[in-house]
């Protein structure tokens, strides 16, 4: 039998990290729960002879809380990105990227052609890489299409501020419905990223045995002493 290698514990991810991952991960769950139920009501008040049955209200409340916690999390995490120093090794990621020798070493560990997990200098091969990217810019979208909805309802404060800036962009997206209708698409495509994401995270910390997945919780993953 091949004889395991020791394995090293290695700090990866920052504690600020890990906190803007799971503030991200529960901020998106509820804009995804309170979303259908915003665009099709799938729960009813008890009945009542009380003008308080404000359940779509409630919900609303819940989206609009939600989204403006989405928005600080990415905002906080694009800073990190590009300024922390413990973000150094996702920034390396990008030479990764853009290496032919990489892309075809991880399509090979994927399609199981190889056990050896390709030796990366930052935190995320290629395929991950490429797929964060695309998160934020369909978060991005999700933001600002969000936004011009938050200020049609919203016609005062932070709301009456961005009108006039946003007021062009709905016109340029081909009015209010569209912007729903981008809203929408940019949410599914968001819910099967998460589905994407979570299989692929499985897949590695079982493929790779290197507690991959623990990393985002304790911060350590554990590879091989020489890898």
């Amino acid at each position: 039998m091949k004889k395991e290698n020791k394995r090293v514990a290695e700090y990866e991810f920052s504690i600020g990290y890990r906190l803007s991952h799971w503030v991200r991960f529960f901020a998106i769950m509820l804009l995804i729960i309170s979303g259908y139920y915003i665009s099709f009501v799938f729960q009813s008040p008890m009945v009542s002879d009380e003008p308080v049955l404000f359940l779509q209200a409630k919900w609303r409340f819940v989206h609009i809380v939600a989204g403006f916690v989405m928005i600080a999390a990415v905002i906080y995490k694009c800073y990190i990105f590009a300024f922390d120093r413990m973000s150094h090794i996702e920034r390396v990621s990008i030479k990764d990227f853009l290496s032919p020798k990489v892309w075809f070493e991880q399509i090979k560990y994927y399609l199981y052609l190889t056990d050896e997990h390709p030796h990366l200098r930052g935190v995320y091969n290629p395929l991950q890489f490429i797929a964060y990217v695309m998160f934020y810019v369909v978060a991005f979208l999700l933001i600002l299409t969000g936004l011009i909805l938050y200020m049609h309802v919203y016609h005062h404060g932070f709301g009456g501020a961005i009108f006039d800036i946003l007021r062009p962009v709905e016109v340029w997206m081909g009015g209010l419905a569209n912007v729903r209708a981008i809203h929408h698409i940019c949410m599914n495509v968001l819910i099967i990223f998460i589905a994407a994401h979570v299989y692929m995270a499985v897949f590695n910390a079982v493929k790779g045995r290197n507690g991959g997945m623990d990393a985002v919780i304790s911060g350590y993953k554990f590879p091989e002493e020489n890898h």
